[in-house]
């Protein structure tokens, strides 16, 4: 009897261990025929690296070039995501203060939702209309107004708003037509010119140009300074605020804002460079006083980040600069680091779904539900994408996909990574 049981499970080990083997072969087949595709034909120069991971299993299901640095353009996102999770409170920190009696004084965070066009926090507006006097202190950053690497003639483009500690209405103008063109905040309304110009925006100048615009709603990015943030706070509270050159040597306490989870959703799924680089920044100011996209970068590097194997080269939040440089496998050790930390109806909610409410124009899969959860980033000649996919069985791979220097259309890149990962969705 002992011998005919140990046959038995001699013989079932093998069966499993037969399957394993199918499996991995199948799997590497497959994946192997998207890399001989990639270094066929148009795409033979350029250069790409994928890793899958079994998100139960915890186990590399596939890694080609998977240590290899690439550009990340906004997969970078993924890694402010994780540094918002890991390091800011569920609310978000939103200015800190010293009041006594009807006065206070204030310095910002970074906390980009105040007014802004889409968040429209109003929680630190409520709060200092208690207040008569308020005295704002705006010398509390180590950043400039651009990050490291970051195109300068794309100063008047809606992707491009700049840095600074207390931004304000997202940083832009905002022109929208209901009965003519409306202003938001209306204090730029007299900046605004119908005259033709090359830009949208004088470079040093707050001065627009909306000549032949089309104003479904167009964004502009103006220019930062502590008199114009004076002046829309002021106008905002419809009380006069005043610049004071150095805060009170007391204790601080912090207001927090809104959800940070509508943030980073949204900065996700629009793939919003403002809201990443000033996220970095509300980070920095947990850990000093003078805020500094660089200085939260580093100490997550230095502490919860230490363990990458492929140490990054990272520069800002938003992936907006060629400088950042990133590993497959990194991508992928953050998302399994977010899978592990927040539960799945949570995480998956924070990625864009590759359906047409957020990758595509049309989903045209009648039979098969959406099932990728995922991050793009995209620059000239370099396409990626990271996050989740949920297979046909119902596992979790979780997966990066990251390709640079091809000269072809990205479209055709974009069709090849769907095609490998519907395969996935099948197969497991």
């Amino acid at each position: 009897m002992i011998t005919a049981t140990k046959k038995r499970v001699k013989y079932f080990k093998i069966i499993l261990l037969f399957s394993f083997f199918c499996l991995v072969s199948c799997t590497s087949t497959r994946l192997s025929r998207f890399n001989a595709e990639l270094n066929d034909g148009l795409l033979a120069n350029s250069f790409h690296g994928l890793v899958v991971l079994d998100a139960g299993s915890k186990k590399i299901m596939y890694n080609t070039n998977g240590d290899r640095y690439f550009t990340p353009a906004s997969n970078v996102k993924i890694f402010t995501l994780y540094t918002g999770i890991h390091s800011l409170p569920d609310r978000i920190p939103s200015l800190k203060y010293f009041s006594r009696n009807d006065t206070i004084y204030i310095e910002g965070t970074g906390n980009p939702s105040w007014f802004h066009p889409s968040l429209k926090d109003s929680t630190a507006f409520k709060f200092l209309s208690g207040f008569q006097n308020i005295g704002l202190h705006l010398q509390n950053s180590s950043e400039e107004r651009y990050g490291p690497g970051w195109a300068w003639e794309d100063f008047d483009t809606y992707f491009s708003p700049e840095k600074n500690t207390m931004p304000l209405y997202g940083n832009v103008v905002t022109v929208y037509d209901v009965d003519g063109p409306q202003i938001y905040p209306k204090a730029f309304g007299d900046s605004i010119s119908f005259e033709s110009n090359g830009n949208l925006r004088d470079e040093y100048r707050n001065r627009f140009y909306l000549n032949g615009r089309r104003l479904d709603t167009l964004t502009i990015p103006f220019r930062t300074s502590e008199s114009l943030t004076q002046k829309l706070l002021s106008d905002a509270l419809g009380k006069k605020v005043h610049i004071i050159n150095s805060f009170p040597g007391k204790e601080k306490k912090t207001l927090y804002g809104m959800e940070t989870d509508s943030i980073y959703k949204l900065m996700m799924h629009e793939s919003d460079n403002f809201l990443a680089e000033q996220l970095l920044m509300v980070t920095s100011s947990t850990l000093s006083d003078t805020l500094g996209t660089r200085k939260a970068i580093k100490h997550m590097l230095e502490n919860d980040l230490s363990v990458l194997k492929h140490p990054p080269r990272w520069v800002d939040g938003s992936g907006l600069s060629r400088y950042n440089l990133f590993t497959p496998e990194s991508m992928v050790y953050v998302l399994q680091r977010l899978y592990t930390k927040l539960p799945e109806e949570r995480l998956f909610k924070l990625f864009p779904l590759w359906d047409a409410s957020g990758t595509v124009e049309k989903w045209t899969y009648s039979q098969t539900p959406p099932f990728i959860y995922a991050k793009s980033g995209s620059l000239g000649n370099n396409y990626n994408l990271s996050g989740y996919l949920r297979t046909k069985s119902g596992r979790v791979l979780i997966f990066s996909i990251m390709n640079n220097h091809f000269k072809v259309p990205s479209s055709e890149i974009k069709r090849m990574v769907f095609e490998l990962l519907l395969q996935l969705y099948h197969k497991h």
